[in-house]
């Protein structure tokens, strides 16, 4: 089972910020939450912190833990670790030359994401009143 972290990221607008899958990497192409796999003996936070510097260059002030989930894609099993991030510093830029983009939750439809984002995108637009996993607060 490979463990990755996911952020959900808002920015002062209520927008969602997804980034594109860069050639050569699983799913190239598709978009995504921005994350990466956690690795040995690091917490789901360190690691959320590591890949988002690393990635888009952003140091993470404040997040949450959200859902989690496991997702089996016929040749890899991936455990994701789901955070909501409200507040960041540093200027986002895309360090492995991916695209990014901020959105409204209600173009999310519009990208194509990875089948094991499913459950996130899922539970993101969730009105189970008996939820486990409440609505993050720019979705209410």
């Amino acid at each position: 089972m490979i463990p990755v972290v996911i952020a959900i990221i808002q920015n002062y607008k209520n927008q969602l910020l997804i980034t594109q899958r860069p050639p050569g990497k699983y799913k190239p192409g598709l978009w995504e939450f921005p994350g990466g796999k956690i690795e040995a003996q690091e917490s789901p936070f360190i690691a959320l912190k590591r890949e988002l510097y690393e990635e888009l260059g952003i140091t993470v002030l404040m997040a949450h833990s959200w859902i989690q989930h496991q997702h089996d894609y016929g040749d890899r099993v991936i455990s994701l670790d789901t955070w909501i991030v409200t507040q960041f510093s540093g200027y986002l830029h895309g360090k492995e030359n991916q695209a990014y983009q901020w959105i409204t939750a209600d173009q999310l439809p519009q990208f194509e994401f990875p089948e094991g984002n499913k459950f996130i995108l899922d539970s993101l637009f969730s009105k189970r009143e008996n939820s486990c996993h409440p609505e993050p607060r720019f979705l209410r």
